[in-house]
């Protein structure tokens, strides 16, 4: 097993590597640069140099033109009524329709109102203002709507913590778990959130509908579910059968991924 003192000599070569190479990042670890500099195997003008380059591009954006915040303007600018209202239209027509079968969408909300729904993913605040009572199991349910977020491997540490990566599939148990829900309800909706290109083979194999979205809420969900807004983005990038079919592909190379479940530009309207 990798030791403590190991994992940190490790860490120091990588950041040493990066140095030479030119690469200028951000670090969670900058004790592990100060070492270097100290023994000499950085020097203090490389690390000079990074600052500059980052420093640059941040005053080229404008960061520090206006350094102090004023706290009344931000109290009318921020989160106001305009730009909440604006933000949830373009969640909606961001919104990208995969599978549509036996047009399932839009369902009428008062269609839906009417049947025994199941609603897994989304809050109860929100399914109560659409007036739906969701029942607690997809047993012998009508409907069912799933809100599902990309899966991925979750990794220790702090910065790289934040970062979703590792496989794209769903595990087996999860698999497993949801080919039952759609196995026992006849119309299956699936909202799906792509913060990078999942592999959903199964969900778009089973799902009665599929739709993506790139980040929205529970709210704007519902409405491209039954029709009060129109989904109108294509998809963002390839979706993949699978992790290794993935892994078999060029890092390096866009759309290098064999025979992908969808192609980048998909996106059938849903009505």
């Amino acid at each position: 097993m990798e030791t403590t003192s190991q994992k940190n000599v490790q860490d120091k070569e990588s950041k040493r590597f990066s140095t030479r190479v030119a690469i200028s990042l951000v670090e969670s670890r900058p004790e592990l640069i100060i070492n270097l500099v100290e023994d000499g195997h950085v020097p203090g003008s490389r690390i000079n140099e990074s600052v500059r380059r980052m420093l640059r591009e941040k005053f080229l954006l404008g960061f520090f033109d206006n350094l102090f915040v004023d706290v009344e303007a931000a109290n009318e600018i921020v989160g106001n009524p305009l730009f909440v209202r604006e933000g949830e239209v373009a969640q909606r027509r961001s919104y990208t329709v995969l599978t549509n079968n036996d047009d399932t969408l839009p369902s009428r909300l008062e269609d839906v109102k009417t049947k025994r729904t199941y609603v897994e993913g989304i809050s109860e605040a929100i399914t109560e203002a659409k007036g739906l009572k969701p029942v607690l199991s997809p047993g012998g349910v009508d409907i069912a709507i799933l809100r599902l977020k990309c899966p991925y491997e979750p990794r220790p540490g702090g910065f790289e913590a934040l970062f979703h990566a590792g496989g794209l599939e769903f595990p087996a148990k999860e698999k497993t778990r949801l080919a039952e829900i759609f196995k026992a309800v006849p119309i299956s909706i699936v909202d799906m959130y792509l913060d990078r290109p999942g592999a959903p083979t199964e969900i778009a194999d089973w799902a009665t509908a599929l739709i993506v979205n790139y980040v929205s809420s529970d709210n704007t969900s519902l409405d491209v579910a039954f029709g009060d807004a129109s989904p109108e983005a294509k998809l963002l990038f390839d979706l993949p059968r699978s992790t290794p079919a993935v892994e078999k592909g060029r890092e390096d190379v866009p759309f290098d991924t064999k025979d992908p479940l969808l192609r980048f530009g998909h996106g059938p309207r849903s009505h």
